[in-house]
């Protein structure tokens, strides 16, 4: 399914394939014999998605793009099911595996895995070839590995990574109450959105 948003289109070339039951919505530039497949959600709210190509988005996986954090994703890359891809960039030749998340202004170095449910933290850089073990969190430019037994030494490196004002623009400590006040306004953009294939 096809949909323009904040009055921009996906642009799907011929090569493409995008299955039926998965969203383009808004500013999604697919790049040649890309593959997104059942369930996958390609969305730019406010910022753009961009794949090169050779790139497959398996099933049930999230690629988002966002205001000064489009989602950018090079040649022969593979988003994994269930991977979520938020205003981040995995150059060439990443491999995302499933489950593994990538947060808004990290970037994935070419070559570098994400093995299942690892996570890439917000204005973290990976080095090129890296590898994020299973369960295990990567954050710092340049990125740290932490085992999940870590959470303290964790903590004390994400903390300046700035997640609450690089996600949802607000200083650490901001009510939830006002965050989702303001994610509702954002996300209601979508009530405009207007279905193109169908």
């Amino acid at each position: 399914m096809l949909y323009e948003h904040r009055g921009r289109r996906p642009v799907v070339p011929e090569s493409a394939y995008v299955a039926p039951s998965a969203v383009l919505c808004g500013a999604v530039v697919l790049g040649e014999r890309a593959r997104v497949l059942h369930g996958a959600v390609l969305t730019a709210e406010d910022g753009e998605v961009r794949t090169g190509a050779d790139v497959v988005v398996m099933e049930n996986a999230l690629v988002r793009g966002r205001a000064g954090h489009p989602a950018v994703i090079g040649d022969a890359v593979l988003v994994g099911p269930h991977a979520h891809v938020n205003g981040a960039t995995a150059e060439d030749e990443v491999f995302v595996a499933t489950g593994a998340a990538l947060f808004p202004g990290a970037v994935a170095g070419a070559g570098s895995e994400l093995r299942i449910h690892s996570v890439l933290h917000v204005n973290s850089r990976l080095e090129p070839g890296t590898v994020v073990p299973i369960g295990w969190v990567a954050a710092g430019d340049p990125a740290e590995l932490f085992a999940p037994d870590r959470h303290d030494e964790l903590w004390e490196k994400q903390r300046g990574l700035d997640f609450p004002g690089t996600v949802h623009g607000v200083p650490r400590g901001t009510s939830m109450r006002t965050i989702m006040a303001r994610q509702s306004v954002y996300y209601g953009a979508h009530r405009d959105d207007r279905r193109l294939d169908g």
